[in-house]
């Protein structure tokens, strides 16, 4: 059963000026994430010098343990570097099929409540069936999140109109609202071990291991192949119902593997890093401007890397402001992400309600 579709011949290949400036702005964001990442390993509460840096890495790729205490701190950041970098590349994939997908310019796994349904049901796991393995954490996020991204889109398409970006925005909102305010009410009563679920109130990758990442990468691969091919489809489908079926799209079989591929990179960051927002929202309109263009044959992996570059920064920005503590990345990523909401939804043109 295919899932992918001919190109439109409308959509025909892009100009070789345009090829050529699409392949700079991809080179270019390779060199973001590396750099990034140098940044994430050198700033801190303590920074560290780019010798440092290399020593460190050299020596964790050897399995060895430095005797430096620079080298050592760059060590103990790499994890939490690597699930910034994986995190944000899903989150902002993530937004950018939703976006597609309903054609919703304000679509974004934080804004539709679907990362905060996730967070909700590992907390309920955790709070109340003793649920405490990264394959439970995992299983629960992907449940809540399916079912709150249903849930969303049943209220969005209630009422004269169908479904509309304003009313999925604000069903998404009410319903983060409601799902946020029973996390804190899980959460408030247990002060012995808030510390230990406040991490799932806000988003943070500060507790990165090995062996949840081992565990959700595969899945965040499988996703995110997904999401590749079927970038071609979605163009059609961009075209209208009508003509992506004249093209021989599949459009309800495309929506359903796009919107599965889509809630389970928000679900698997979620079980690992908590409900981060924003990302999906900032990081694909950020690509649309830069490339000119909506294909999501570009548009998907361009967004990934984007994500990708946010959150790692967000990260390391949070560690940096908060020293000798931190502020979540989940913090960071809110407060830049609100002022772009605002803009977007003064630009759109939205549908009556």
């Amino acid at each position: 059963m295919s899932i992918t579709a001919t190109t439109p011949r409308r959509s025909a290949a892009p100009t070789s000026g345009a090829g050529r400036r699409r392949g700079v702005v991809a080179a270019v964001a390779v060199a973001a994430v590396v750099a990034s990442v140098v940044i994430s390993l050198s700033f801190g509460s303590r920074p560290v010098a780019a010798g440092q840096v290399a020593l460190g890495i050299s020596t964790w790729l050897r399995g060895e343990t430095p005797t430096d205490i620079g080298a050592l701190a760059v060590q103990s950041r790499i994890p939490r570097t690597v699930l910034a970098v994986v995190a944000g590349a899903a989150l902002a994939l993530s937004g950018a099929l939703m976006q597609a997908i309903t054609r919703n310019p304000l679509a974004d796994p934080g804004i539709l409540g679907v990362n905060t349904g996730a967070a909700l049901a590992v907390v309920i796991g955790i709070a109340f069936l003793g649920v405490s393995s990264a394959f439970g954490y995992l299983g629960l996020a992907l449940v809540g999140a399916f079912v709150t991204a249903f849930f969303v889109y049943f209220v969005g398409s209630i009422g004269p109109g169908g479904t509309t970006p304003i009313k999925l925005a604000l069903a998404g909102a009410a319903t983060t609202a409601a799902l946020s305010s029973l996390v804190a009410a899980i959460l408030l009563p247990r002060q012995a071990v808030m510390d230990e679920f406040r991490y799932w109130q806000v988003g943070n990758v500060a507790r990165a291991d090995w062996h949840t990442m081992a565990l959700v990468v595969p899945v965040l691969i499988v996703a995110t192949s997904v999401a590749l091919l079927v970038a071609a489809a979605l163009n059609a489908l961009a075209l209208g119902d009508e003509v992506a079926v004249g093209l021989g799209v599949h459009v309800g079989r495309i929506r359903i593997v796009s919107a599965v591929a889509g809630v389970t990179l928000c679900a698997a960051v979620t079980a690992v890093a908590g409900p981060i927002g924003f990302v999906g929202l900032m990081v694909p309109h950020a690509v649309r401007l830069v490339v000119s263009g909506p294909d999501l044959r570009w548009l998907l992996p361009l967004s990934a890397l984007g994500g990708a570059v946010l959150l790692t920064l967000a990260d390391t920005l949070g560690r940096v402001i908060g020293s000798p503590g931190e502020v979540e990345a989940g913090i960071i990523t809110a407060f830049l992400g609100a002022p772009v909401l605002i803009a977007i939804a003064r630009r759109t043109r939205m549908k009556a309600l």
